[in-house]
């Protein structure tokens, strides 16, 4: 799948959008400082639930967070979940 992303250097947000042009999943953050953001939201439409695609989202986010060398403070759900069951997430988690 592929996202797009917005950042406006307060917050930002990485999405998809369907055949028609409507927004079909989507991952937000607000910046905290430089060197920090938050993950604030995470939603996926009912049509692609099942499907990982949560789990894409956060990779990109995750992926963002290590080429831009900040630190990811999980107050969503979903993502909050997510680093506390995988691991591969700890360099990027602010604790």
């Amino acid at each position: 799948m592929d996202f797009q992303h917005q950042d406006n250097g307060q917050r930002g947000e990485f999405y998809a959008l369907d055949s028609k042009g409507q927004r079909v999943a989507e991952i937000s953050y607000v910046w905290d400082q430089q060197d920090k953001i938050i993950a604030n939201h995470t939603w996926v439409d009912h049509s692609l639930r099942g499907q990982g695609v949560a789990r894409q989202l956060l990779d990109v986010l995750v992926e963002f967070a290590r080429q831009k060398q900040v630190k990811i403070v999980p107050t969503c759900s979903y993502v909050d979940v997510m680093f506390k069951r995988d691991q591969s997430f700890a360099d990027v988690h602010a604790k």
